[in-house]
C-alpha cells in the first residue's frame, strides 16, 4: 500500500506537521485580528464623537443614532482633561457582560480573550477601553455587541484554516517530490542493483556504480560496491580453487596408482642380495609411502563433507586405550615416549566412535611425533571428564611446543605442524568435532609442551542419535 511506503508516510507526516504549525500560528493571528477589529470600533467611535463636538454637542437624535450605527457601538465615552464625558449614547439591551482593556495588554491576555469570545456562543454586551488616536484625549471606551465580533473572527479563522490546508497540501506535495527525487529513487536503484547482482554475483558488470548526489546514500552505495567487488572476487577465487581442487584430485588419484605400482617393485627390491640396494630400499619405500599417504589424504579432504556422526553411547576409556596401543606399536620398542591415560573406566560418552577415534589418533600421533622430532624423552597424557553441559577430552605432551606462526593457522588445511606432514590432520579433526556440535581448541603451546582440548556437548541440538 501507498501508506506503507516511505513516500506515503513522509507525505502524511509532512501534512500533519504543517497543519500543526499553522494551528500554532492560527491562535495568535485570530487574537491579532480581534484586537484590530476592536481598535477599529474605538476609532470609529472617536470619529463619531468628534462630529458631535464640532457642532457644540448640538446634533439631531436621528443623526446621532446613525453615527452610532455606522461605528457599530451603543455609546462612546471620551475622557479629556480628567473629565469622563458620555459623548454619544443609545439604549443598551442588557448589562455589560465583560470589559476588555486594550491599553498595554500582554499577548497572552489577548489570546485568552480571543478564545473566550470564540467559544462563547451567545450574544452579549461588552465594553472596550483604549487610547484615542492622535492623542485626542486620555481614554476612550465603547460598548458593543459581541456577536458581530464573533462572526468576523469565525470567518477570518475559516479563511486561515483553508489557506493553511492549501499551504499544507502544496508543501507536502513539493516535499513528496523532493523525497522521491533525493531518497526514494536512489534507494530503489540500490535495491534493483542488489537484486540484479544476486542473480549473477560472478558478473562484475552488475556491481553498482555510486551516483547518488546525497552524501549518506553515496556512502552506502560505495560500501555496497566494495562489498560486491570483494564478493565477486571471492566467488571467482572459489571457482578457480574448486577447479584446481578437481585437477589436484585427478592428479593425486593417478599418481597414487603409479606410486602403488612403484611401491610393489620397491618391496621386491628389499629381497635383493646387493648391499647397495638393501641400503637404498628402506629409504625408497619410506619416500614412496609418504607420497602415497599425501595422495590419499588429499583425495580424502577433497571429497564431499564428512557424513553426520552416528551417535552411540560407549565407554571412552576403551577407545582411548586402543588409540594409545596403536601409537605404542608405531613408536616401536625402546621408544622415548611414555603414554599416560587419566580416564575413569566407567566414563561413558555419546559420540561417533569411528570419527572420535580418528580425532584422538591424530592428536596423539602429533604429540608422539613432536616428542620424537625433538630427540628427547617425553610424555603424552590423555585425560577426560564431564561437566553439566559437556564432555571434555584433553591431549597434552611435553614436546617443544608449536612455532608462533603455526598457531595462527593451526586448523587450516595444508598448514603442516611438522616437516613432511600434509597439514590436513588437524583441519579434519576440527571438522569432525564441529560435526558433533563441539569444538577443538589449543589450550597452550610453549617450551613445556602443547595441550589440546575437545569439548562435546551433551545436548543433541540438531544431531539425531542413532543406535
Amino acid at each position: 500500500m501507498f501508506l506503507n511506503s516511505l513516500s506515503g508516510r513522509f507525505l502524511i507526516l509532512t501534512t500533519i506537521f504543517v497543519m500543526l504549525a499553522e494551528v500554532l500560528i492560527f491562535v495568535p493571528s485570530v487574537a491579532r485580528f480581534r484586537e484590530d477589529y476592536l481598535l477599529s470600533r474605538l476609532e470609529r467611535g472617536q470619529i463619531a464623537s468628534l462630529a458631535l463636538l464640532a457642532t457644540d454637542e448640538m446634533i439631531d437624535p436621528a443623526l446621532e443614532e446613525e453615527l452610532l450605527a455606522n461605528a457599530g457601538v451603543f455609546n462612546v465615552v471620551l475622557r479629556r482633561d480628567e473629565v469622563r464625558q458620555l459623548v454619544l449614547s443609545s439604549p443598551i439591551p442588557e448589562p455589560v457582560a465583560a470589559t476588555y482593556d486594550l491599553r498595554d495588554a500582554p499577548a497572552w491576555v489577548l489570546i485568552r480573550d480571543a478564545l473566550s469570545d470564540l467559544v462563547y456562543p451567545q450574544d452579549r454586551v461588552i465594553r472596550v477601553i483604549g487610547e484615542p488616536v492622535k492623542e485626542a484625549g486620555l481614554l476612550i471606551e465603547v460598548t458593543m455587541e459581541s456577536e458581530p465580533l464573533r462572526r468576523e473572527m469565525l470567518a477570518y479563522g475559516g479563511r486561515i484554516l483553508v489557506l493553511s490546508a492549501v499551504i499544507s497540501i502544496i508543501t507536502a506535495f513539493l516535499l513528496f517530490l523532493a523525497v522521491q527525487r533525493l531518497l526514494v529513487f536512489p534507494i530503489r536503484r540500490v535495491v534493483r542493483s542488489m537484486t540484479d547482482y544476486a542473480e549473477a554475483p560472478e558478473d562484475a558488470r552488475r556491481v553498482i556504480v555510486p551516483r547518488s548526489p546525497v552524501r549518506e546514500l553515496r556512502e552506502a552505495e560505495e560500501a555496497l560496491q566494495s562489498l560486491q567487488q570483494h564478493l565477486t572476487g571471492a566467488l571467482k577465487q572459489k571457482e578457480r580453487l574448486a577447479q584446481l581442487g578437481g585437477a589436484v584430485a585427478r592428479i593425486s588419484h593417478d599418481l597414487r596408482n603409479i606410486l602403488t605400482t612403484a611401491q610393489l617393485f620397491a618391496d621386491r627390491m628389499e629381497s635383493s642380495d646387493d648391499p647397495r640396494v638393501q641400503r637404498a630400499a628402506p629409504k625408497l619405500i619410506g619416500s614412496i609411502s609418504r607420497a602415497v599417504n599425501l595422495c590419499e589424504s588429499t583425495l580424502a579432504f577433497g571429497k564431499a563433507e564428512e557424513p553426520p556422526p552416528r551417535l552411540t553411547v560407549f565407554p571412552l576409556r576403551r577407545l582411548i586405550d586402543e588409540v594409545v596401543e596403536a601409537e605404542r606399536l608405531a613408536a616401536g620398542e625402546g621408544a622415548k615416549v611414555d603414554f599416560l591415560v587419566d580416564v575413569r573406566p566407567n566414563l561413558a560418552i555419546r559420540a561417533d566412535q569411528e570419527q572420535l577415534t580418528r580425532v584422538l589418533a591424530n592428536l596423539v600421533r602429533n604429540a608422539r611425533q613432536a616428542i620424537e622430532a625433538a630427540g628427547q624423552e617425553g610424555t603424552v597424557e590423555i585425560g577426560a571428564g564431564e561437566g553439566e553441559a559437556d564432555w571434555w577430552i584433553r591431549v597434552g605432551d611435553t614436546g617443544p611446543g608449536l612455532p608462533e606462526r603455526t598457531k595462527e593457522r593451526l586448523f587450516q588445511p595444508f598448514q603442516s605442524v611438522r616437516k613432511g606432514g600434509t597439514g590436513l590432520g588437524l583441519a579434519i579433526a576440527a571438522e569432525l568435532v564441529r560435526g558433533h556440535g563441539g569444538r577443538l581448541e589449543l589450550l597452550r603451546s610453549d617450551s613445556e609442551g602443547t595441550e589440546f582440548m575437545i569439548h562435546l556437548p551433551k545436548e543433541l541440538a540438531d544431531i539425531v542419535e542413532t543406535a
